[in-house]
C-alpha cells in the first residue's frame, strides 16, 4: 500500500459492524440505531498507509506472544517528540500503559489517599472526574472562565483552591478538551510556579498535542519549566494523532525517579506489564514514517472547522462557536438556540438525529454546550450540520 492512498480524507468509510464504539453501540447507550455519531474522539479516517503496511506484515508473522517495546520503539518516540515538540526525553523516563485514562488512575492511586481532593479545570474531559471518584477521591474544580469566545484560567482561584483544599495532585488538560485552548507559555509558567510553590504534582494530559491550529504552538509542560521535572507526569499517545485508540498504548513521561517508581508500582499492582504487540508496531511506524499523513490530516481538519464555522454563521447564527486553538473537537454554546439544557440534549438526539457529547458531562459549567468531533469526511460533517440546523431552525 502506498502512503498516498490514505491521504484522501473525503472518502466515507463504513465503520458499522466493526465493533466500533462510535457506530455499533448506539442502542445499548440509549440512542436510536440510525443516529449520526460525532461524539467520541476518534477519527473516521484510515490511518497512515505506512502503519497499515507494518501491521499487515506483523499479522502475517502469525505469532503474537508477549511483547515489549524495544530500541526502535523508543527511538521513534524520542524522534517524534524532538521534531514536533522540541522535547528531549530519556528512554528511562517512559512508562507504557494501555491508555491515558488508565495512567490517570495509576497517578491518583500513587500520589493521593482515600478521600483526598484532586484538582481539575472544568469544563474538562469527563473521564477526569469519573476516574477521581471511582478511586475514592474528591473532585475539586477551578472552573475555566469564558471571556467572549475564549476560555482562561482563573489563577487566583486556582491558587486559592490549591492552598485551602490542600491539593496534592492537579490534572491539567493541555491542549484542552473540550474548549480547545492551547495554553501559552506565560499561562503554563504560572501554573508551574503555583504548583512548585505548594508542592503539587501535575499530571499533564497532552494527548491532543499534535493537533494545533496555525498561529498557536503546543508546549510540553516539561519544556516550559524544566524545574517542574520533580513534580510532573506528561501523558502522550499516538492514539489521537494516528487514530489508533483501539490498539491501547500510551507513553507516560516521568523524569522523577521518585514519581516514576511510585507510578510503576501501581501499574504493576493493577496487573499490567507487557504491551499490545500491534500497538508497539503501529506506534513505531507512525512516529517513524507518519509525518506527511499527520500534516495532511491536520490541514483537512482545520478546513473542516472553517466549513463548520461558516455554515453555522449562515444557517444557525444563534450558536456561539468557541474557536479552537487545538484538538479536532469543537465546543459550541446552544444557550441562545435552546435555553433548556435537557431539551437541548433531547432535540439533538431525537429531532436532529445527531449524537454529540452533551456539555453537562464535562461539568456543570458545560451545561447548554455541545461538543462535536470534526475529524470526519466533509460530507459527514455537512450532513450533521444540515440536520442540526433543520432541527433548531425555529
Amino acid at each position: 500500500m502506498s502512503e498516498e492512498r490514505n491521504l484522501d480524507f473525503d472518502t466515507v468509510h463504513e465503520r458499522r459492524n466493526t465493533d466500533s464504539l462510535k457506530f455499533d453501540f448506539a442502542v445499548q447507550r440509549g440512542k436510536p440505531a440510525d443516529i449520526l455519531p460525532l461524539w467520541v474522539a476518534d477519527m473516521d479516517f484510515r490511518t497512515s498507509g505506512f502503519v497499515i503496511d507494518e501491521l499487515v506484515s506483523r499479522a502475517q508473522h502469525g505469532i503474537f506472544g508477549y511483547t515489549e517495546a524495544g530500541e526502535a520503539y523508543h527511538r521513534a518516540l524520542a524522534g517524534w517528540m524532538k521534531r514536533h515538540h522540541g522535547l528531549l526525553i530519556d528512554d528511562k523516563w517512559v512508562v507504557k500503559t494501555p491508555g491515558v485514562v488508565f495512567a490517570l488512575a495509576m497517578a491518583i492511586r500513587a500520589y493521593t489517599g482515600q478521600g483526598d481532593p484532586v484538582l481539575i479545570q472544568q469544563p474538562v474531559y469527563y473521564p477526569f472526574s469519573e476516574v477521581i471518584r471511582d478511586n475514592g477521591r474528591r473532585v475539586v474544580s477551578s472552573d475555566l472562565v469564558l471571556k467572549g469566545e475564549h476560555y482562561e484560567t482563573d489563577f487566583d482561584d486556582l491558587e486559592k483552591k490549591i492552598r485551602n483544599k490542600k491539593i496534592k495532585l492537579f490534572i491539567l488538560c493541555s491542549p484542552h478538551n473540550p474548549v480547545g485552548r492551547v495554553w501559552t507559555e506565560d499561562e503554563l509558567r504560572r501554573i508551574c510556579d503555583i504548583c512548585k510553590k505548594f508542592g503539587v504534582i501535575v499530571v499533564s494530559d497532552e494527548i491532543h498535542e499534535d493537533f494545533v491550529y496555525p498561529g498557536h504552538k503546543h508546549l510540553p509542560l516539561l519544556k516550559v519549566d524544566p524545574e517542574i521535572e520533580d513534580n510532573v507526569l506528561i501523558c502522550t499517545s499516538p492514539s489521537k494523532t494516528f487514530n489508533l485508540a483501539g490498539l491501547q498504548l500510551a507513553n507516560i513521561i516521568i523524569p522523577s525517579i521518585r514519581l516514576r517508581s511510585a507510578f510503576k508500582h501501581e501499574v504493576a499492582a493493577a496487573g499490567f506489564s507487557q504491551q499490545n504487540s500491534f500497538g508497539v508496531t503501529a506506534c513505531t511506524a507512525a512516529y517513524e514514517k507518519g509525518d506527511e499523513w499527520h500534516e495532511k490530516v491536520c490541514s483537512y481538519i482545520f478546513d473542516n472547522f472553517r466549513f463548520l464555522k461558516s455554515y453555522l454563521a449562515e444557517h444557525l447564527p444563534g450558536v456561539k462557536v468557541i474557536e479552537p486553538e487545538g484538538t479536532y473537537l469543537v465546543w459550541m454554546d446552544f444557550g441562545s438556540v435552546e435555553p433548556d439544557p435537557r431539551k437541548l440534549s433531547d432535540r439533538m438526539v431525537n429531532d436532529a438525529g445527531v449524537w454529540l457529547d452533551d456539555g453537562a458531562i464535562f461539568g456543570k459549567c458545560g451545561s447548554g454546550f455541545e461538543r462535536i468531533n470534526i475529524a470526519v469526511p466533509r460530507a459527514t460533517l455537512e450532513e450533521a450540520l444540515k440536520r442540526i440546523c433543520a432541527a433548531f431552525s425555529d
